[in-house]
């Protein structure tokens, strides 16, 4: 079986080739392709592969093209983990939205949408691509923003395209495991759109454990959302958020510690993975023990300026390592050998929440079998959940709109429509801003 990797040259490639290292299952992964547009981190990128490979028999071959069109034929699954603009652009994105006083983070608020806005468009190519060369490939998504990048492609290959993340994965295992249960024995009720969602039970042998939890404070203090935004407004919630909510619940405290912060988290990514590029091209360099001590830093400092401002502490050893390439390798699994499962995914949303239409891209459990992935009919969001999803819905709409048309006017309604975004002046010279950065967005006219 084949697998394209798109964003090959990226950082994080390493994770999804060793979980694909660990599947020695019939009907495996058996050919790796990698594409980016940039020689140089694919040439790295190898080199780490090329050692974790080293103590494995048989292990995925891998090759390496930056002819998109070439990686594309022939795969039977296209992993896209692209970042349009690359880390400088997100650096851009931050540093422009917090001269405004808003939001730059890369999915949620300001940042998201300009981050959005220069993506969608190469999506759509890449999904337009993958229906002529390669109709019965699967698409795995991992491209932010997640959700909307998603329902750009789905507008072209359908239910072929799926959306992951490891936030809800996470969440989950966290919270099962302060519960004393096995997350693999848990059935987990999660909803919303990608960063904006909450787990409302967690089901172990049909009984929900999620109330014993916001019953117990000293419980809810002992993992990372519960530090992040206090057991108090937990239990005012009577749900557990993903962590990307503290940017809407604690909006004000998290754009000031942004504004404090030495760098922001772009600029710190920006940096480090210079770093690491320039450095694994040394002899006598190990790439891959380069690329784990890179790897251990990042993770260290996932939404240090959140947990700083909420008096958070340090992340747990146990959440240091990451979970995407999991949900990817058993996704696969279960399309490719039908092996059926549960999975949090973004997918259509059919008719699994009656606030949005059918082809909504949301974020729920799945059943996954050889036939793709079937959302789970699900409880309907409490008033103050359905108001946020389908306001943060509309301005995915917008920028979908804005990409398609080229419209400035839509790009502006876009930011002004947001939550986070708390002016139609801000955002009309957000746009301006955005556009005077990113070559990407000379198409809004």
């Amino acid at each position: 079986m084949r697998l394209t990797i798109l964003g090959g040259g990226g950082f994080r490639v390493p994770l999804v080739y060793g979980a694909l290292l660990t599947d020695r299952g019939e009907g495996r992964v058996t050919e790796v392709v990698l594409h980016d547009l940039d020689a140089g981190r694919l040439h790295a990128v190898a080199r780490v592969l090329a050692e974790q490979a080293s103590a494995t028999g048989d292990a995925p071959r891998v090759t390496a093209t930056t002819d998109l069109d070439e990686a594309l034929r022939g795969a039977d699954f296209v992993f896209s983990a692209i970042r349009v603009g690359g880390l400088e652009g997100r650096a851009d994105d931050e540093r422009v939205a917090l001269a405004e006083g808003v939001l730059g983070q890369e999915t949620v608020g300001a940042g998201g949408i300009a981050y959005g806005l220069r993506t969608v468009p190469v999506a759509v190519d890449i999904a337009r691509r993958v229906a002529r060369l390669a109709p019965d490939a699967w698409v795995i998504n991992f491209t932010n923003p997640a959700g909307l990048v998603t329902e750009a492609m789905s507008r072209h290959l359908g239910d072929r395209v799926i959306g992951i993340c490891d936030s809800p994965v996470g969440l989950g295992r966290r919270i099962a495991r302060v519960l004393g249960a096995d997350p693999k024995q848990a059935w987990i009720d999660y909803v919303g759109l990608n960063h904006l969602g909450w787990v409302r039970g967690l089901r172990v042998a049909g009984r929900d454990e999620l109330p014993r939890l916001l019953a117990d404070p000293a419980l809810l203090g002992s993992f990372e959302e519960g530090k992040l935004f206090g057991a108090d407004w937990l239990r005012s919630l009577g749900a557990i958020p993903n962590e990307y909510l503290h940017y809407y619940y604690f909006n004000r405290e998290a754009v000031h510690s942004y504004q404090q912060a030495e760098r922001t988290r772009g600029a710190f990514l920006r940096d480090q993975q210079a770093r690491f590029y320039a450095e694994v091209g040394n002899r006598g360099t190990s790439a891959l023990e380069l690329w784990d001590r890179t790897r251990a830093e990042r993770e260290a400092t996932y939404m240090a300026e959140n947990r700083e401002s909420a008096g958070a502490g340090e992340r747990d050893a146990d959440d240091l390592s990451g979970g995407y390439e999991k949900v990817a390798l058993a996704l696969m699994r279960a399309i490719a050998r039908d092996e059926r499962t549960t999975l949090i995914l973004n997918v259509r949303n059919r008719h699994t929440l009656a606030a949005l239409d059918p082809d909504a891209v949301i974020e729920v459990p799945c059943l996954v079998d050889a036939s793709g992935a079937h959302p789970v009919a699900v409880d309907p969001l409490p008033g103050h959940a359905t108001g946020l999803v389908c306001s943060v819905k509309a301005v995915e709409r917008e920028v979908l709109a804005a990409a398609e048309s080229g419209s400035r006017a839509t790009a502006v309604k876009a930011f002004a429509l947001h939550p986070l975004v708390d002016s139609v002046n801000v955002a009309r010279r957000l746009v301006e801003g955005y556009r005077a950065v990113h070559p990407g967005l000379d198409y809004l006219k």
